[in-house]
């Protein structure tokens, strides 16, 4: 191991397509607000037709969201996961390279790239429909523990574990090659589909879970006691960090709860990527060892930053802000 921290992400690859609609739009389309669906290929392109303006385009996902903002603070960071092989899956791998990251361990399917549409309603919430494309043609028999040698961290985005063979190839792989392990709990559906598994695997394989609310309360039952979830959660991980918003976040360890107050946001745009930014702050500080509440606010910074921008990637001025704001 070298004594440069690496942090490696998997999850799937996705180019965002953010888009802002009126209610109404979200009304006239299956499935709840502020959730996430999947759908096929012609469904996105027809979701696509149907917007009322061109959207924004940027590098997406989940651990993606997360691994993108770790680069551009300076960590070392890799990604597992497949791209498409197209126009999209080439922008993705370009703009991860541009940032620093080590673009050698993401495998090129036979099929385009995924893509997500993250529609933004005026309260800034999002709903998204994605279609994985080459990213759910990953299969656990492409995983090994080379693929995470010389990484001391893996970040594994909660999405992955729709797919049982290929979370636990992924998450076995990685505890063989010698990596802690976090993941991100992604969203209270992924949660309640995957209730029979997620235990044993919080228990036997993650050290660090992020959860917001709504997974939190999914997982465990509790509802509005944000201290009681994570202490529940705690029972299963090292550290835990439920995020709740403008109510802060809570640290879960070695039998201790950490209240974080909130970074107040002047105006919520759109919160896509604020929990995903929130666990790329909190990971660069616990990678450089600061402490917990440290490596929070760091997330909390992060967090209320990206809300008050459309999409998941801060604007030049905003970054050059918050890495100030962490750094003090």
């Amino acid at each position: 191991m070298s004594s440069v921290f690496t942090i490696i992400g998997v999850g799937s690859p996705i180019v965002d397509a953010i888009a802002q609609v009126d209610n109404s739009f979200i009304d006239q389309i299956e499935g709840d607000k502020g959730g996430m669906v999947l759908v096929d290929d012609a469904g996105i392109h027809a979701l696509l037709d149907a917007l009322p303006e061109q959207p924004v385009k940027a590098p997406g996902g989940s651990a993606g969201n997360t691994l993108f903002t770790l680069a551009r603070m300076g960590s070392q960071t890799c990604f597992l996961g497949k791209t498409g092989n197209c126009s999209q899956g080439e922008f993705y791998r370009q703009q991860f390279t541009q940032l620093g990251g080590d673009g050698t361990r993401f495998k090129i399917g036979d099929v385009p790239n995924g893509q997500c549409v993250s529609l933004v309603t005026p309260d800034g919430e999002r709903t998204m429909r994605t279609n994985l494309g080459a990213a759910m043609t990953l299969a656990p028999e492409e995983i090994s523990a080379a693929d995470f040698a010389g990484c001391n961290h893996a970040h594994i985005e909660g999405y992955l574990l729709f797919n049982e063979a290929l979370m636990m190839r992924v998450l076995e792989s990685a505890k063989e090659a010698g990596c802690s392990i976090s993941l991100d709990l992604a969203s209270f559906e992924v949660v309640n589909a995957t209730s029979e598994i997620l235990p044993e695997i919080l228990r036997n394989y993650v050290d660090i879970v992020f959860a917001n609310e709504e997974e939190a309360e999914a997982f465990t039952g509790i509802a509005d006691d944000y201290p009681a979830m994570a202490k529940k959660l705690a029972e299963y991980c090292d550290i835990v960090a439920v995020k709740v918003g403008a109510h802060g976040s809570y640290i879960a360890h070695a039998g201790t709860i950490t209240k974080i107050e909130p970074m107040h946001a002047a105006k919520v745009v759109d919160t896509t990527g604020a929990g995903d930014l929130w666990a790329a702050g909190f990971l660069h500080g616990w990678s450089q060892q600061h402490s917990l509440f440290q490596a929070a606010q760091a997330g909390s910074i992060l967090g209320a930053a990206v809300v008050q921008v459309q999409g998941s990637v801060l604007p030049p001025h905003v970054w050059d802000d918050v890495m100030s704001a962490i750094q003090a």
